[in-house]
């Protein structure tokens, strides 16, 4: 496994400590026919001394600065990008020229055109491809797909997704998250880093997306990156969205670099449907079904409401199934999908279709109006 943008945050911890060498401490994956797969990480980056200090961290692993020599090695079958988004489409296609299959965090590319040309270039060369889909194993997605699943809903009528927090300009607090973040060279923007979650969320728990009105603004234009220089930020730090699900739903898409978080979760994702609502974090799910739901009334000039507190008739779900590492269990679906063919879902073939959803974004917040998905028909 070729680890490119090993010393990152998303490397270092999620897909290297958490997941690749998760897998090989529990004694691999066991295969079909029984035998076991255990991950052999190569890391690959710029800092030749951040690497060195990684790599002995954990045991003395092997690293490289050295992108074509790391490709040229026929030892190394599988190459992941947890680069920056910038020049993703170069790095990938040019693991894919090097015989390797292909895996990368998300987005899969800076356009959806760029997301195509390698999903093409590694069909051509029967090699395998993938993306990150982690938020589908947060403990609170997966009791919300339970609940889709069983029909819970009836028939589902709208939904809000809401999700953000403050991040510090860098002046006096440093920011909690990288500066390429915020330049549209690098591949920031809130759109292009956030709507792959929303677009494979939305389409496993609700349905497919028709189309979709957007707005998004900048609220800290300028920031402080690393070095301590100031920059101008040239993508956006908020966006609102309505989706238009197949079916009829609507869904709504408030997301926000700019915002700050009551006591809860920085994450809540509610479904509305004619049998009950239900409403889910990154961990927790609660539900109220339409025969629990109160009688409302409510005065504007009065504190109270009038009749049953609505908040005392939302039921917790426990806890069905162990907490699974969402890196991890993706490394291991992809994996399976690389040895033996299993079936595995989350392709670059996916990361191009939220790439379509994101330049619609971009495109309605442009030209304030609702636009189609490709292959979609028109809202009504």
């Amino acid at each position: 496994m070729i680890l490119d943008g090993a010393t990152g945050r998303l490397g270092a911890q999620q897909h290297l400590g958490a997941s690749l060498l998760g897998i090989a401490r529990a004694g691999g994956i066991v295969l079909d026919d029984g035998t076991r797969l255990v991950p052999e990480p190569l890391l690959l980056g710029r800092d030749a001394g951040r690497l060195a200090a990684l790599a002995a961290a954990h045991g003395g692993l092997s690293w490289t600065t050295d992108r074509a020599a790391a490709l040229s090695d026929p030892a190394f079958a599988v190459y992941f990008d947890a680069c920056a988004t910038g020049g993703r489409q170069g790095r990938l296609l040019q693991a894919v020229q090097a015989g390797k299959h292909v895996s990368t965090e998300k987005p899969a590319a800076a356009s959806a055109a760029e997301a195509r040309a390698i999903v093409a270039a590694a069909e051509a060369r029967g090699l395998c491809h993938g993306i990150v889909q982690d938020k589908l194993f947060l403990p609170g997605m997966r009791k919300l797909g339970a609940l889709c699943r069983s029909g819970f809903f009836g028939t589902i009528h709208a939904a809000r997704l809401d999700y953000g927090f403050w991040v510090f300009g860098g002046r006096g607090r440093p920011a909690q998250r990288s500066s390429w973040n915020y330049r549209r060279d690098r591949g920031g923007g809130i759109v292009l880093d956030m709507f792959t979650h929303w677009h494979y969320l939305t389409e496993a728990l609700i349905g497919p997306i028709r189309a979709v009105s957007c707005i998004t603004a900048t609220r800290t234009p300028r920031r402080v990156d690393e070095e301590g220089r100031s920059f101008d930020v040239d993508v956006e730090d908020q966006v609102l969205a309505t989706l238009e699900i197949e079916g009829g739903a609507l869904l709504q898409i408030s997301n926000s670099w700019a915002t700050r978080v009551r006591p809860g979760d920085p994450l809540q994702f509610q479904i509305d449907g004619a049998e009950g609502s239900a409403v889910a974090g990154a961990h927790e799910c609660w539900i109220q079904p339409a025969a629990a739901t109160p009688p409302m009334r409510w005065h504007a000039e009065d504190r109270a409401l009038h009749g049953t507190d609505p908040g005392t008739t939302w039921q917790r779900l426990p806890d069905a199934e162990p907490v699974r590492n969402g890196y991890r269990a993706g490394w291991e679906g992809f994996l399976r999908h690389v040895t033996g063919g299993a079936p595995f879902s989350a392709t670059l073939a996916e990361g191009a279709r939220a790439l379509d959803l994101i330049e619609a974004c971009h495109r309605s917040a442009r030209e304030r109006r609702w636009i189609a998905l490709p292959g979609r028909d028109a809202p009504a």
